[in-house]
């Protein structure tokens, strides 16, 4: 039986911040102690080849909730297949001013404008070269707030350089809506500008290091159907090996009356579940199967994840579901999936 239910009271009480690093630092001890499964118990193996990487199982941690690439272990102890850590930029900063985070229990979701806050990706390499954790690990890569959009392929192109050969796959965040106009990078000639230069440097990589690591690109879920497709289309002309459909949303349909209905940021967790599925939907249409999708946006049931695999996901990830459903919700995803 899981504990969670009478813990996560407790940490509501307290700002979503603390709470989460209180968590964090619980975890790291257990981890480090090899008891981490007590809080899961057992994730079956469920192999999934996608990108031509092997997948313990197809239920990955969204980007996010290790921005510094510091709690690999700690997490990956709860049974994920697949770890993304960041958004990582080149140069430390510290993200939009407290508070930035908010919690909407009666819609089970989060508000966030966090802003990329981390401490550079210096800082993240020596992190993830210290990991223990077996399954894959992605890194999301974006820009810093202050780097004018004109330069921003460079902020992308400097931090791919330094993940490259420590990273599995690398995510580039496009579609952050808590920094200053990145969306834009989603479309038109910047578009084709950053996944041309990424996917060159990615080439020049692949030779220096001796190994191909897949690229990917992590979309709104904001987008019409002609903007879906112009994606799609620029994905597959340029080659790209992944897209993670979706990132937080900008609507507030459903929450516009709740208490922090109204903040500003990113919505993720159930009001965006059924919008997120739609995407996938209509970005597999778009993509004629040629890219794998990552599932991800209000993940908080395994009826939920079966629906990303039915819609066209190859894999899965979570991040609201699981401050909501607690540690057991990976096993409990995964055994869903398997059956």
């Amino acid at each position: 039986m899981s504990i969670y239910p009478i813990i996560r009271p407790i940490l509501f009480q307290l700002d979503p911040e603390t709470a989460h690093h209180l968590t964090a630092m619980a975890l790291r001890p257990m981890s480090a102690m090899g008891i981490t499964r007590l809080l899961t118990g057992p994730v079956p193996a469920a192999p999934r080849t996608v990108m031509g990487l092997t997948f313990p199982n197809p239920v990955g941690l969204a980007a996010g909730l290790d921005k510094n690439g510091d709690l690999v272990d700690a997490y990956g102890g709860l049974g994920f297949g697949f770890i993304e850590v960041g958004t990582v930029t080149p140069r430390p900063q510290p993200g939009n001013p407290k508070p930035r985070l908010f919690r909407l229990p009666k819609a089970e979701a989060i508000i966030n404008r966090m802003g990329f806050n981390n401490h550079g990706v210096d800082v993240l390499v020596a992190n993830i070269q210290r990991r223990t954790y077996k399954g894959i690990l992605g890194v999301s890569i974006g820009k810093n707030a202050d780097t004018p959009l004109e330069n921003a392929v460079d902020d992308y192109l400097a931090c791919l350089r330094k993940v490259y050969a420590h990273a599995d796959f690398v995510a580039a965040n496009v579609s952050s809506p808590n920094t200053k106009n990145l969306r834009t990078l989603q479309y038109g000639e910047e578009l084709d500008h950053l996944l041309s230069a990424l996917k060159s440097e990615q080439k020049n990589l692949a030779a220096q290091y001796g190994k191909y690591v897949p690229l990917v690109m992590k979309i709104a879920p904001d987008l019409s159907d002609d903007e879906i497709r112009f994606i799609a289309e620029a994905l597959n002309r340029h080659e790209i090996d992944g897209v993670i459909a979706t990132n937080t949303t900008l609507s507030r349909a459903g929450v516009e009356d709740l208490p922090h209905g109204g903040e500003t940021g990113g919505l993720s967790g159930a009001p965006l579940t059924k919008r997120a599925t739609e995407v996938i939907r209509a970005m597999r249409s778009a993509l004629n199967g040629r890219i794998p999708i990552i599932g991800v946006g209000g993940i908080m049931s395994p009826q939920d994840a079966r629906d990303k695999l039915d819609a066209g996901a190859a894999l899965v990830q979570v991040y609201t579901g699981l401050i909501y459903r607690g540690p057991a919700f990976v096993a409990e995803l995964v055994k869903s999936i398997v059956q």
